[in-house]
């Protein structure tokens, strides 16, 4: 039961347990890989964290229920688009509308049904907001030609990732867009390092089939690629710190997280098949770091 899932689940045995239509609609919707859905829900904790108006539970589960659903809805969307890209390459190979276990019809009827409960989600903001979310539609539709068109489909993705943190924000206030634009550029640059060590699992697939990234361009420089996005991450967003909260006890707040990217590149392995997805999902503890920060900048 296990010859159809995924190598790089992390939930191997419990996606094998469900029945076959089950298990296919997790998988194409990624329920079985959290890393993806906490990377795109930690940057709406950042706003909201950061915008100073305490925990604000009640806002950060529909937030979380809201980047569940999108990102599996942008991940049905992206093997829609790429199946026969997916078909090609050894680790994607077995998703559900590559190997053909799931027809597009189907593909397109669970989109649809993801998208309805990030409906109800946009439902619970306020008009501001509610724009701000509809307005990234395009950067998503668009992403997944990126990689048949650029060398850093990463940007890309990184603008797609981090839009949480727009919303988020405008959902609790309309003000300091400079200090907000500091950090959403540094979150860009650490999408970019964080999916180009994700890349690295691809580099001979990609580079037989066509598909452009930033791991591949990068090539031998690849270390030094990842040190410049990361360092470019903690630059920028100490300087949207410092805009918002003029403090160097704020700035350090950050400590942490330049800590734990520090340990992603100086233990990075490219050459161990295990080492980058590793590194990419611990990414999950940097972004909790990040999140923390922000707590304490706008909070304390």
């Amino acid at each position: 039961m296990t010859e159809n899932i995924v190598p790089d689940s992390e939930h191997r045995g419990l996606v094998s347990r469900l029945p076959q239509l089950p298990r296919d609609l997790a998988q194409l919707a990624r329920f079985d890989r959290p890393i993806g859905w906490w990377l795109l829900f930690w940057p709406c904790v950042f706003s909201v964290w950061l915008a100073g108006a305490g925990w604000q539970i009640t806002l950060l589960a529909w937030l979380l229920l809201g980047a569940i659903a999108m990102r599996g809805a942008g991940c049905v969307y992206n093997d829609i688009v790429d199946a026969k890209l997916d078909a090609s390459v050894a680790r994607t190979a077995a998703r559900p509308v590559a190997s053909g276990r799931i027809s597009r019809k189907v593909a397109w009827i669970w989109l649809v049904s993801l998208c309805l409960i990030g409906l109800v989600v946009l439902l619970q903001l306020r008009l501001e907001a509610q724009l701000v979310a509809l307005a990234s539609l395009a950067l998503v539709a668009a992403y997944p030609f990126m990689k048949r068109i650029t060398w850093w489909p990463q940007a890309w993705l990184g603008m797609v990732f981090n839009w949480g943190l727009l919303v988020g924000w405008t959902q609790l206030r309309w003000d300091n867009w400079d200090a907000l634009a500091c950090i959403y550029a540094g979150c860009i640059c650490w999408v970019i390092g964080y999916d180009t060590i994700y890349a690295l699992q691809d580099r001979e697939d990609d580079a037989l089939v066509g598909i452009k990234s930033s791991a591949l361009r990068l090539g031998e420089r690849v270390h030094l690629g990842v040190a410049m996005f990361y360092m470019a991450t903690i630059g920028l967003w100490a300087l949207g710190i410092w805009l918002y909260r003029p403090d160097w006890i704020a700035v350090l707040a950050l400590l942490p997280a330049a800590m734990h990217l520090l340990w992603q590149v100086s233990t990075l392995d490219p050459a161990d098949p295990d080492n980058p997805l590793i590194r990419f999902r611990s990414n999950r503890w940097a972004g909790a770091l990040m999140a923390a920060a922000c707590f304490v900048v706008g909070n304390a």
